[in-house]
């Protein structure tokens, strides 16, 4: 039967003629208002994986894709070093009405959408006018920020994205994906530890403990000041009987939790005896 000419075309004018008649689910908006659930608060829900961890990978394409630039996403990142933001707000500047966190149901006063650190932009403005703020040097451009600052800041950013008409999500990705830009301060030192169960048989687990109590961070922080970075680092069969600790991609051979405290707490500048 398929292959009897003109057949489609009779499926389709009766499939046609079919829904012609059955009753109109279009809603006449606004002048007939639609049934909405009382608790219905027009908001995006966020679902969460098995592990307690967010599906949502802030990779902000819905906002890129909405046509009437409707969606509003905003916060921080995994380790709540720096603030990424894009929608709306994005366009024009940071809205802090406290009405409008109520109706969205954030609470008030908001720490999330705090303004950024002020930036000088003078040298990035001179920078960028030497790239003839040209988006396809995107990458120059983030190197030369790196330069200026010691790091991309999430400041400088947006003032990319404006001066070049970039999406700030592209922007953002560009400068995440590679290794060699940082959109943190650079640290002085890296404590690396292994994490795997030979090391953690070993007494890994309280080194780790130890380390992450004297920085206060945890593991695949860094310290506020910048100045030590706490790492995995994979001793890959070769712990030799005690825990793989590094310093700088050294390691650290029988360092008992004290003792890696210590080294943690002089990293961070003084002796332990001033710090105490």
């Amino acid at each position: 039967m398929s292959g009897v000419p003109g057949l489609g075309i009779v499926k389709g004018m009766a499939l046609t003629l079919r829904r012609f008649f059955e009753p109109k689910v279009t809603v006449q908006y606004p002048e007939q208002a639609p049934r909405i659930p009382p608790r219905h608060r027009g908001r995006l829900q966020l679902l969460y994986d098995e592990y307690g961890a967010l599906k949502c990978e802030t990779c902000f394409q819905c906002a890129m894709a909405c046509p009437i630039e409707c969606i509003d996403m905003g916060g921080s990142d995994t380790k709540d070093r720096f603030h990424v933001h894009w929608g709306p707000p994005e366009q024009y500047a940071e809205r802090r009405e406290e009405e409008a966190l109520r109706r969205s149901g954030r609470p008030v006063p908001d720490p999330t959408y705090a303004s950024f650190t002020p930036l000088d932009t003078a040298a990035l403005d001179q920078l960028l006018e030497a790239e003839e703020h040209d988006p396809a040097r995107l990458l120059r451009i983030l190197e030369g920020t790196q330069q200026l600052y010691g790091q991309i800041p999430v400041a400088a950013i947006k003032h990319i994205a404006n001066a070049t008409g970039v999406w700030y999500a592209e922007v953002y990705g560009t400068a995440s994906f590679y290794a060699q830009l940082h959109l943190e301060p650079p640290t002085r030192h890296t404590i690396g530890i292994c994490r795997c169960p030979a090391c953690a048989l070993f007494g890994g687990g309280a080194i780790r403990a130890a380390l992450e109590e004297a920085l206060g961070v945890p593991l695949g922080g860094i310290t506020r000041d910048g100045m030590v970075a706490l790492e995995p680092a994979e001793c890959h069969g070769e712990n030799g009987g005690a825990p793989w600790v590094t310093l700088d991609g050294e390691r650290q051979a029988g360092l008992s939790v004290a003792q890696a405290a210590q080294l943690a707490r002089s990293l961070m500048g003084g002796t332990p005896a001033e710090q105490a």
